[in-house]
């Protein structure tokens, strides 16, 4: 007797369990993500095929993704995208997932920046920040700069997917590298690294793992590159800054904007109601 075809619904159902054994914290949706991503389909459609037999091809890539999300890598590193803000953005191995969180920022500058500002996000990872920006706000010019190869080649790839390179410049550098001295700035905007360096151990295996740890690592306080931008800031921003931080930075991360000469400071909260965005300006708003 032939070996029988395994059916969809059958293996979607297999790799719920398997998944659930690896502690993944939503078994069943991934396993309905990763199935739609190979066989191209909107996963609702998965709903109406549960009776469709995998081909030998279909089943092997798939269970080449779910075997590597048993060992938790980022679900957006095997699904090749993720949603942010307004906007997909292309994302793999070696780069840092945008996060909900960090549409605190996008929403923070969208609102507070004046037209036709010049800014720079430093450490802009897979562009996220900017092409959102440029996207909601088309009197914007950015610079995003970025350290790492592997997250500027998806940067720049997402600024050409999104048809915002007029706009978008990514420049190679740390911090403020890769920017003259010359250029104006008017707003910097970061999302740094600020875990302290002693808790990201004990954060889940998709980040504490995979993601990489120059992204995350604050230092022993999380607070150490959140200063060199503030320091930086007050040297090099004509008009603010805005920094996302972490639970329980943003009142340092004020005190120290507030040294280097942004007098009117605000804090912006996630969708928690945790202080997520410090921004400091120079002077109020006209």
């Amino acid at each position: 007797m032939a070996d029988e075809v395994p059916l969809l619904g059958a293996v979607l159902a297999k790799t719920e369990r398997f998944l659930r054994t690896r502690g993944v914290p939503r078994p069943r949706l991934e396993a309905e993500q990763l199935a739609a991503a190979v066989l191209g389909l909107p996963r609702i459609q998965l709903y109406l095929q549960f009776d469709r037999p995998l081909t030998l091809e279909e089943r092997g890539k798939l269970r080449g993704l779910v075997a590597r999300r048993g060992h938790r890598e980022p679900l957006a590193w095997l699904l090749g995208q993720v949603g942010f803000h307004a906007v997909d953005l292309e994302v793999g191995p070696g780069v840092l997932v945008p996060r909900p969180d960090t549409e605190t920022l996008v929403d923070a500058a969208i609102g507070w920046i004046e037209p036709g500002a010049h800014v720079v996000d430093i450490g802009t990872g897979t562009g996220a920040i900017a092409i959102a920006l440029a996207v909601a706000r088309p009197d914007l010019t950015i610079v995003a700069v970025e350290r790492e190869a592997a997250p500027l080649a998806i940067a720049r790839a997402n600024v050409a997917r999104h048809g915002v390179a007029e706009r978008v410049r990514v420049v190679e550098g740390d911090l403020l590298q890769g920017v003259p001295d010359d250029k104006p700035i008017d707003w910097i905007v970061s999302n740094p690294p600020y875990i302290p360096t002693a808790d990201i151990d004990a954060l889940e295996p998709e980040v504490s793992r995979h993601e990489p740890r120059a992204a995350l690592d604050g230092g022993a306080d999380g607070l150490r590159v959140l200063a060199r931008i503030a320091a930086l800031a007050g040297k090099r921003a004509a008009k603010g800054v805005l920094l996302e931080v972490g639970a329980g930075q943003a009142v340092r991360v004020a005190d120290g904007l507030r040294r280097v000469g942004f007098p009117v400071l605000r804090t912006f909260d996630d969708a928690a109601g945790v202080a997520r965005v410090v921004g400091g300006r120079r002077e109020e708003a006209p």
